[in-house]
This record gives C-alpha cells, sequence and structure tokens, in this order.
C-alpha cells in the first residue's frame, strides 16, 4: 500500500517485512493545512490483511513536520494498542518521539465526550435556574452601587472628574446629533406617508400635521432617539468598561478606594440623563419637518398652514411627556450599558459580547418602559 505524495506533500508507504512486521515509510512535509494520509488508511489495510506483529516506523524521507504528524502516529498507536499489536517507534527522531509521548501522557477520560454532550435534563435546568438567580442577585447589587453612587453625587460627594463628564456629554450629545437627524426626519416622513395615503380619501389630508405631531412629540421622539442611542450610545459604554475590566483598571481603581460606580458609571449615567431630552426636542422637530416636507411636496400644503395646524394640534402635555420618556430611557440606557460593562468577562472576545447584550438589554428595558408609561398615561387619562 502506498499513498504517494505530491510537490513535496506528506505521503505514507506501507512495507511489509518477512518477519510479519510493518514498516510505515514517512515522506515528505507534514503540515496543518495540508491533504495528508489518514489512520484510516492503515486502519483499512489492517481490515483486509493479516495481523502483523509489530508496526514500526522510518522517517528517512520526512522532510518537515508539525502538529499533524504528531496527531497521526498518536492515532496509529491507539489503533495499535485496541488490536494488541506492538508499535515500534526507534526509527522516529528523538523530538518526535518525546512529543508524542507528551500527548499520551495524560489520556482523555473515557466517556467525557458523551457526559459533556447529554447532560441530564434536570441537570441543566438547575445550571439554568442557578444562573438566572446569579444574573438576578448581580443586577441587584448593580442597582444598589448605584443608588448610593447617586446618593453621593446628590450630596456632593462623589468622586468623579469633570472632564470625564464633559467628554461623555460631547459623545452622547452633540456627536449624535447626525444620526438623529437623519432617522427623526425619515421617521416623520415615514408616518405623514402612512397618514396621507388614508386621509386623502377623505379630503382631510391636512390632519396629516396632526398625526406627525402627535405622534413625534408623544412617543416616536422618544422612542426613536432611544433604540438610537442604545446602538451607539449603550453599546459603546459597555465596551468602554469592558475593556477597562480586560485590563485589570476596575480593579486597580478599587485597589486605590476610589469606586468604579463613581468614578466610571456616574459620568455617563449623568451625561445620557442630561442628553436625552435635549435630542428628543431634537428628534421631535426633526420629525415635524420630516411631516411637512410630505405634506408640501406631496399633498400640496402650505408650509404656513401645515405648521399651523400643528401647533394647533400638540400640547404642552404631550411635549413634557416625551420629555420625561426620554429621561427615563436616558437612565436605563446608560444603566444597561454600565451593567454588561461591567459584568464583562476577562477576554477581549467578551467585550463584544458586552456590547451586544448591553444593546438588547437596553432595547428590551425601552420597550418595556414604553408600555409601561403607555398604561400609567391611559390610567391617568393624559
Amino acid at each position: 500500500m502506498e499513498s504517494t505524495s505530491h510537490n513535496n506533500q506528506g505521503g505514507i508507504f506501507l512495507e511489509r517485512k518477512e518477519d510479519s512486521s510493518w514498516l510505515v515509510h514517512l515522506r515528505g512535509d507534514w503540515q496543518l493545512g495540508r491533504d495528508m494520509p489518514s489512520s484510516s488508511v492503515v486502519a483499512r489495510e489492517l481490515s483486509v490483511q493479516a495481523k502483523p506483529a509489530r508496526i514500526g516506523f522510518d522517517a528517512s524521507e520526512l522532510t518537515g513536520w508539525d502538529s499533524a504528524l504528531i496527531s497521526f502516529l498518536v492515532a496509529i498507536y491507539d489503533l495499535c494498542r485496541a488490536r494488541g499489536i506492538e508499535d515500534d517507534r526507534s526509527g522516529l527522531p528523538a523530538g518526535i518521539r518525546r512529543l508524542v509521548e507528551l500527548a499520551e501522557a495524560v489520556p482523555e477520560k473515557q466517556g467525557a465526550r458523551s457526559a459533556a454532550k447529554h447532560d441530564p435534563f434536570f441537570s441543566r435546568v438547575g445550571d439554568r435556574v442557578l444562573a438566572s438567580i446569579s444574573a438576578m442577585i448581580q443586577t441587584l447589587g448593580f442597582i444598589g452601587d448605584t443608588a448610593v453612587a447617586l446618593t453621593s453625587a446628590v450630596r456632593g460627594a462623589a468622586r468623579y472628574r469633570t472632564v470625564d463628564l464633559m467628554q461623555n456629554i460631547s459623545d452622547c450629545g452633540p456627536s449624535a446629533v447626525g444620526i438623529v437627524t437623519l432617522i427623526s426626519f425619515l421617521v416623520g416622513v415615514i408616518l405623514a406617508f402612512m397618514g396621507a395615503v388614508q386621509l386623502q380619501q377623505f379630503g382631510a389630508s391636512i390632519y396629516v400635521a396632526d398625526l406627525v405631531g402627535i405622534g413625534m412629540l408623544r412617543e416616536m421622539g422618544a422612542m426613536m432617539t432611544a433604540i438610537i442611542m442604545s446602538g451607539r450610545t449603550g453599546a459603546a459604554f459597555a465596551a468602554q468598561l469592558g475593556t477597562m475590566k480586560v485590563t485589570q483598571e476596575v480593579d486597580a481603581l478599587t485597589t486605590m478606594g476610589i469606586s468604579p460606580f463613581q468614578f466610571l458609571l456616574l459620568p455617563r449615567v449623568i451625561a445620557l440623563v442630561l442628553m436625552m431630552p435635549l435630542l428628543c426636542l431634537y428628534s421631535d422637530l426633526m420629525g415635524i419637518l420630516g411631516g411637512a416636507a410630505v405634506g408640501v411636496g406631496m399633498l400640496g400644503l402650505s408650509f404656513t398652514n401645515y405648521m399651523r395646524e400643528t401647533i394647533h394640534a400638540v400640547s404642552l402635555t404631550n411635549l413634557m411627556l416625551g420629555v420625561i420618556k426620554a429621561t427615563a430611557y436616558g437612565a436605563l440606557i446608560a444603566m444597561a450599558g454600565c451593567l454588561r460593562g461591567f459584568q464583562c468577562g476577562n477576554s477581549s472576545s467578551a467585550v463584544g459580547d458586552a456590547a451586544t447584550r448591553a444593546v438588547v438589554t437596553s432595547i428590551v428595558l425601552v420597550v418595556v418602559a414604553c408600555g409601561l408609561f403607555a398604561v400609567v398615561t391611559n390610567f391617568l387619562g393624559v
């Protein structure tokens, strides 16, 4: 039996000796990524030929090797042990023999893989329940530490740098104006198109202004701004704090007696809570202008009439409700981003996972909060 090698690729040649032993000649370059023979080639020959008393190796034609050759040899030795065949390693270089012995020093525990794949159902359920309880305890502890830090900030005893607060305000506010402008304008355009298709049938095109104005001020302005900031700022908070945790900067602050919640969390929470209402008001304006673009360009309304109808339709209650929602959304987004950042693991891939979880958590919390606001306002008749 012979497995030839092309372009100096690894191959084997099986020689049967008169003393009923086999000699496996290793040829060429055995490197990972190449198409090399597997142990199944030798196993197939053993199944059709008389069992040899011994299998040896000749590495005189071997030009290069790495762990691919070690894996092949370990598989052959396992095959020999399973069939009761003696293996002769004297023909291998000393370095290869040592690596093979090292690979065989700690054999895999029998049944380890099957046990890992077939955990009992109740064991998996128990692990999930314990993991959920642990996550809940961590979240409650985070909320408590955040409350303590905010109390210290109110009393003026919190330890954080003003320059960090200003930098976070810049990142959360002015730097987000561009994307908020685009999304809010398009949302206003979409709302106006949706209303125009139906209202034109009744000759009530002017009421598109009412639909867009109330919709943006009461719900969509705060909601769309929150979703934008969840993906933009919440993920950034998680990535920043997660990187600090990986590089042990958070541990360094604790060692120096500085609370990470005061030094790292407070500037981010305060900045986003301050900027969200302003971004919401700006989003409301952009949405109304988007609706006006449709009203003027598609429905033939004058810009003056459109804006007059918008002012007549909206109220201060709608405006303040949107601002209150945006403030609450900002606090939820900031806390979710910081929570996932502090929960980040100690590897670089964990930083990306923390950012992903921060976005998902933020959006879920925002949607839940929106539903609660809807129930409360309906109950109060606002």
